[in-house]
């Protein structure tokens, strides 16, 4: 019987992502060229940032390639390092818990082809974003140092190995922790795995302080920054073989070593990759089949957080519970803390290691400022946790929201439950991270009450948005939790998040500039009416941001149709 080949295996999944794009054509251009102006001023904003720091390299004779390349190394590892892990995370759906599987698994299809497929499939779902990432990356590299047309041939040359080695190691990786433990509980494992290795990472970055590289001064001499430089990171990482091959290129040095690397040891990875999968898939996919999740009851809950909100109607006291319980019950929801933590760590460290706390006497002008604009800083970071925890709020109901619609419960109690749950946790987060910043950063007393009073009205504003705009765009239908903060609607609310921060910073930058002006002038500071004015104005819009998206969620909630 003659077997079926790889690209009829492959073909389903083509056809499907052919028939979602008509459909998302057929539904209007508008969500794709917001998507499209969007990703362009990205790649612009990533490719000026890069342009203007090369251009200064390369303005240094003998350093400025030596510090092109360096760069260019560390962006490529810590690439790497982003796909290993999720390449770790993705295979799992793809070669174990995916609907099309029991299918192909039963058909008469090679083994070799099962691996090739879903190996291509784990890499184009967990490597797509780090490839558009790189795409501004390579091209101000071939703007500055004039690589012409040839040279993005060559880059893509030197990074298709790159993305095929880690999608190979994370496949292996996930293909030996099945056949370890149950395939359910592996991915409860891989999702706390993954997360505190990628916090470990992003750790690992914060404190080498890569940007050391570009203060010669922190050296002893000018001979061991050089030797710094031109010492690779490390002569066995592909990162480093990638970089090589394109900076030669760029600088006309004749060296094929770094690609005949990539090459072979790519495809030296597919065949060992391949060799495991033939050994250890079948019975990997066996256990994958087993039982599922065990029920995780909410005794413990009911006990401490229901006997708190004891005096809460009942309707809204079981809407809390129920959202708290969901939410811990749910690995690749509450493991994702392990990360947040991290960054939090990191957000502080970086404030502490501003050239502030170096013993200098700033002024306090500068102080002042830094402080200020930590405001807009903070307000981003809660805006991209509340699009992550509170924006798939209402998506994550599934098809049981019919059955609360049709139920005599009330939507205002679950919408109000939904709120609270998750704007309570990043009130606190908000006063950790500005009170400590504050403190770190020795703002005046006036300051202090200014941002924080500020946070407070803009978390509740950021909350709001999330839960409005998540209700606006439901996605009922998504199998993945983390793919709904990527959608239309995700990217909508981070748009109009960031416009509400520049509108309040704005109002509040004038009583922050006469305040500064009145104590350099060692004159008493005045609260005018106009500085009040904007106060009310800056309170107004928080309010306003708050209240409105509730009202326009509630009433798209009470509209929905299954």
């Amino acid at each position: 019987m003659k077997q079926p080949s790889l690209r009829h295996v492959l073909q389903p999944k083509w056809r499907t992502a052919l028939q979602r794009l008509r459909e998302e054509r057929s539904g209007g251009a508008g969500k794709l060229v917001v998507l499209t102006v969007v990703g362009l001023l990205f790649w612009l904003a990533v490719f000026g940032v890069l342009y203007r720091m090369l251009k200064y390299f390369r303005g240094v004779e003998e350093l400025g390639p030596l510090l092109a390349g360096k760069l260019l190394g560390l962006a490529l590892l810590s690439f790497v390092s982003i796909l290993i892990l999720s390449n770790v995370i993705t295979a799992l759906s793809s070669f174990f818990l995916a609907k099309d599987l029991d299918l192909i698994v039963s058909a008469p299809v090679e083994w070799l082809r099962i691996y090739l497929a879903k190996l291509g499939e784990t890499l184009l779902h967990s490597s797509w974003m780090v490839a558009l990432m790189t795409v501004p990356i390579i091209a101000a590299y071939g703007v500055i140092y004039q690589g012409g047309v040839l040279f993005y041939g060559y880059a893509l040359l030197a990074l298709v190995p790159l993305l095929v080695l880690p999608a190979v190691a994370g496949s292996a990786v996930t293909l030996i922790l099945v056949n370890v433990f149950p395939a359910r509980r592996t991915r409860d494992l891989l999702s706390i795995i993954a997360l505190g290795a990628a916090g470990g990472v992003i750790l690992l970055f914060r404190v080498i302080r890569p940007e050391q590289l570009a203060r010669p001064e922190g050296f002893r001499n000018l001979l061991d920054f050089i030797t710094l430089l031109r010492a690779p990171t490390s002569p066995f990482l592909p990162s480093e073989w990638a970089s090589r091959a394109i900076m030669n290129y760029l600088r006309d040095i004749p060296d094929p070593l770094p690609i005949f690397l990539l090459w072979t040891t790519a495809a030296a990875f597919v065949v060992f990759g391949a060799l495991l999968h033939r050994g250890l898939f079948a019975q990997g996919y066996t256990k994958a089949q087993e039982g599922a999740e065990r029920f995780v009851r909410g005794v413990f809950w009911r006990w401490t957080v229901g006997n708190l909100l004891r005096p809460l109607p009942v309707a809204k006291r079981e809407f809390v519970l129920k959202d708290i319980k969901l939410f811990f019950r749910d690995t690749t929801q509450w493991s994702q803390l392990i990360l947040l933590a991290v960054l939090v760590v990191v957000y502080i460290y970086n404030i502490k290691a501003l050239p502030l706390f170096r013993g200098e006497q700033i002024p306090f002008f500068y102080v002042t400022l830094v402080s200020f604009l930590n405001l807009g800083l903070s307000g981003f970071v809660l805006a991209s946790i509340a699009a992550r925890f509170i924006f798939p709020a209402v998506s994550l109901e599934g098809r049981q929201m019919w059955l609360l619609r049709s139920s005599p419960l009330d939507l205002r109690a679950l919408l109000w439950s939904k709120y609270w749950v998750g704007t309570v946790p990043l009130l606190v987060l908000a006063l950790l991270l500005t009170g400590l910043t504050n403190i770190l950063l020795q703002a005046t007393p006036f300051m202090m009450v200014v941002n924080l009073s500020t946070i407070c009205a803009l978390t509740l504003a950021i909350s709001a948005l999330a839960l409005g705009f998540g209700a606006l765009y439901p996605q009922f239908e998504t199998e993945n939790a983390a793919q709904i903060p990527t959608s239309f609607g995700g990217l909508v609310f981070m748009m109009a998040t960031i416009v509400l921060l520049a509108a309040v910073i704005g109002v509040l930058a004038g009583p922050v500039m006469a305040y500064v002006q009145a104590v350099n002038a060692r004159q008493p500071v005045r609260i005018d009416a106009w500085m009040v004015g904007a106060f009310v104005v800056a309170a107004a819009l928080c309010a306003a941001a708050t209240v409105i998206p509730l009202r326009i969620g509630l009433r798209k909630m009470e509209s929905f149709e299954f």
